[in-house]
């Protein structure tokens, strides 16, 4: 690690405007795509869940494949596009709009060189992440971070990068949903000991007040813990490629981690026809879950144990953690 990369973080103290102002302005020159969706809370025991379905995102357009088989693919974030870069993060990150946004305002956190995705992060990694998160506690408001990590997490690109969605976009369409005043970030119920969701997940409370390596010891502590309830008799690695399939989210005063075995599960209707599969990424540690088509949509919400039942086998179940919870 270089000196620069242990310097810290460099935000913007305006960053929500900033990620706002980028957002309308890429969404009006079509730099970016916005997909609206439907939205309803569904109970998952005690746990209110955001189940969203967006009609349109079928036709979200595929990135070309590389006429070459020894060309790489397309990297979004290697060189970003200036209609997307919200601002360069020194001494080692960027910020950048997701260019197919499901969430409104939602941007990324990636390094400047490439580093692989199926690397455990490094302290600064974790750093810039929460800099950016109490940029937005400062004014007011709240922001989830989230990293897929292997090819069970719901992870696209190599390049690593943590994902950022403002909580209160995160709201929208609650207003008028059915019990959307129940919902809250379920990362931070768990770590308040409030709920308990059908797959395990570890969390750590942490707060402003953590220096960077504190904070990057807490990541690491939960990814231990993650190991041993995943794999009996290994010894979890500190740096370089992660030895499981894992969800990492953070707030303003929490860190979750769930490791994760496959990346979702079908769906099927009453007459045992599967219609689909709902594939989870880390929003599932925000208490969140999104279909592409009308008869997931329709057969999840008639069903009480459609999406429990998903939930509870992507990842290690409660009955085998063998007291490492």
């Amino acid at each position: 690690m270089t000196m620069a990369d242990m310097s810290p973080p460099v935000v913007p103290s305006n960053l929500p405007t900033l990620v706002k102002d980028a957002f309308v302005r890429a969404q009006a020159s079509g730099d970016l795509l916005y997909y609206p969706t439907q939205v309803a809370i569904l109970a998952i025991g005690s746990l209110a869940f955001q189940l969203r379905y967006s009609p349109s995102l079928a036709q979200k357009p595929k990135p070309p494949k590389p006429v070459d088989q020894n060309t790489r693919p397309f990297n979004p974030f290697e060189n970003p596009s200036p209609a997307l870069l919200v601002a360069q993060l020194p001494p080692s990150h960027r910020l950048v709009l997701n260019k197919f946004a499901i969430v409104p305002e939602h941007f990324i956190l990636a390094t400047k060189d490439f580093k692989p995705q199926t690397h455990l992060l490094e302290r600064g990694d974790v750093d810039a992440a929460y800099a950016c998160v109490q940029a937005y506690h400062s004014a007011g408001k709240e922001l989830f971070v989230f990293f897929n990590s292997g090819d069970h997490s719901g992870a696209s690109q190599p390049h690593r990068h943590l994902q950022l969605l403002p909580v209160e976009c995160m709201r929208y369409g609650l207003e008028t949903a059915e019990h959307g005043s129940e919902w809250a970030i379920l990362a931070d119920k768990v770590c308040e000991g409030e709920e308990t969701p059908p797959f395990t997940v570890f969390t750590s409370p942490i707060n402003a007040q953590m220096n960077a390596e504190e904070k990057h010891l807490v990541y690491l502590s939960l990814y231990k813990r993650a190991v041993r309830a995943a794999m009996a008799n290994v010894e979890a690695v500190e740096e370089g490629e992660a030895q499981i399939c894992y969800n990492f989210a953070m707030t303003s005063r929490c860190m979750a981690l769930c490791p994760r075995t496959t990346e979702g599960a079908p769906i099927r209707d009453n007459n045992g026809n599967e219609i689909g599969k709902v594939a989870l990424n880390g929003t599932v540690l925000a208490g969140t879950a999104l279909v592409k088509n009308k008869a997931e949509w329709d057969v999840i919400r008639a069903s009480s144990t459609a999406l429990s039942s998903v939930l509870g086998r992507i990842g290690v179940p409660l009955t085998n953690l063998n007291g490492y919870k």
